[in-house]
C-alpha cells in the first residue's frame, strides 16, 4: 500500500464530533467530488465521484450525520434548499461561513485531501499536493493552509491547478492539522533517519576533502624539497629550513602539527606552515 493511501485510510476513519466540523469536511468533499441529481421519481439526490471506497463511505457517513440522509434515499425540494444553502453551486469554492473556526478549517483540509490530495513516498522525497480543476478552489485551499502558517504554492499543470508543499516540515505540520497522526510519526521517523544519514555523509565528505587536501599539500611540499635537493642543495638552506626539509622527507604523511613536534626545538603548526611555504617559494625561484 502506498503512503498516500495509508494517509487517506487514516483520515477516512477520523470524523469531527461537532456538526460544524462535519459540515466543513462535507463541504470539501462536495466541492471537490460532489454532484447533484434527480431520481426517476423526481426526488433530489446527492452523489460523489470517488474511486476510493473508504472516502466514498466517509462522504455518505457525513451526509447521514449532518442531514440524516441515507445512501439510497432521495429528498424533497425543501430539504434540497436547506442543503443548497450550505453547499451552494458546486462549481464555486466552498462557503466561507463554514470555515470560520480553526477546527472547521482542519476538517475542510481533511476532506479536500481525501478527494484530491496525494503525498509522495517519503523514502524518495517530500511532496504533498491537491489537484484542483478550478483556480478559485485552488486559491481557497492555499488560503486555508496558510491560515496554519504553512507555505503552500500553486502551479498550473495542463488543465489543473495544483496546490503543493515540498518542505518536509510543512508536510508534517499539515498532516498534524488534518489529524493524520500515525502517518505523521512515520514520516518524522523517516525524516530523522534521512537527516542523520545526510549529516554523516556531509561529515565523511568533509573529512575526505580535508584528507585529500592534506595529502596533496604534502605531495607538493615533498616534490619541492626533492627539487631543491637535486638542483640547489639542501646544505645551502638555513639551518631552520634544512631541518624542516629533512623532517618532511622523513615523515611524508604526517600533518603539520605532528611535523612541528619532530623539530628541535618543537614548532607550532603555523611555524611549520611558514617554513614549508618558504621552501616552496625558493623551489619556484630555482625553477624559473
Amino acid at each position: 500500500m502506498s503512503f498516500s493511501r495509508e494517509v487517506k485510510e487514516e483520515l477516512a476513519g477520523h470524523t469531527g464530533g461537532a456538526r460544524h466540523c462535519q459540515l466543513a469536511e462535507l463541504a470539501a468533499i462536495m466541492s471537490f467530488s460532489g454532484q447533484y441529481g434527480r431520481d426517476g421519481e423526481g426526488l433530489y439526490t446527492i452523489g460523489f465521484q470517488l474511486e476510493n471506497e473508504d472516502v466514498l463511505r466517509k462522504g455518505f457517513t457525513l451526509l447521514e450525520k449532518t442531514y440524516n440522509i441515507e445512501k439510497k434515499i432521495g429528498f424533497t425540494q425543501e430539504e434540497m434548499q436547506d442543503f443548497y444553502h450550505n453547499f451552494g453551486d458546486l462549481q464555486e469554492p466552498a462557503d466561507s461561513r463554514l470555515l470560520q473556526k480553526s477546527c472547521c478549517r482542519r476538517a475542510f483540509l481533511r476532506g479536500a485531501f481525501l478527494c484530491v490530495g496525494s503525498i509522495s513516498d517519503p523514502k524518495k522525497g517530500y511532496h504533498l499536493e491537491f489537484v484542483c480543476t478550478q483556480e478559485s478552489k485552488a486559491r481557497q485551499l492555499q488560503q486555508v493552509i496558510q491560515k496554519f502558517a504553512i507555505e503552500a504554492k500553486i502551479v498550473s499543470r495542463k488543465k489543473y491547478y495544483v496546490v503543493y508543499i515540498k518542505e518536509g516540515a510543512g508536510i508534517v505540520d499539515l498532516l498534524n492539522v488534518m489529524g493524520a497522526h500515525v502517518a505523521l510519526m512515520k514520516l518524522e521517523n523517516l525524516r530523522i533517519v534521512k537527516e542523520m544519514r545526510n549529516s554523516i555523509n556531509r561529515r565523511v565528505n568533509c573529512e575526505t576533502a580535508n584528507i585529500t587536501k592534506t595529502v596533496n599539500a604534502a605531495s607538493r611540499q615533498i616534490e619541492d624539497i626533492l627539487f631543491l635537493r637535486d638542483h640547489y642543495g639542501l646544505q645551502k638552506l638555513s639551518p631552520a629550513l634544512r631541518e624542516m626539509a629533512e623532517v618532511r622527507l622523513e615523515y611524508p604523511d604526517a600533518p603539520l602539527k605532528e611535523l612541528g613536534g619532530h623539530l628541535d626545538p618543537p614548532v607550532g603548526k603555523s611555524g611549520v606552515n611558514h617554513r614549508l611555504c618558504k621552501l616552496s617559494e625558493l623551489a619556484e625561484k630555482v625553477r624559473k
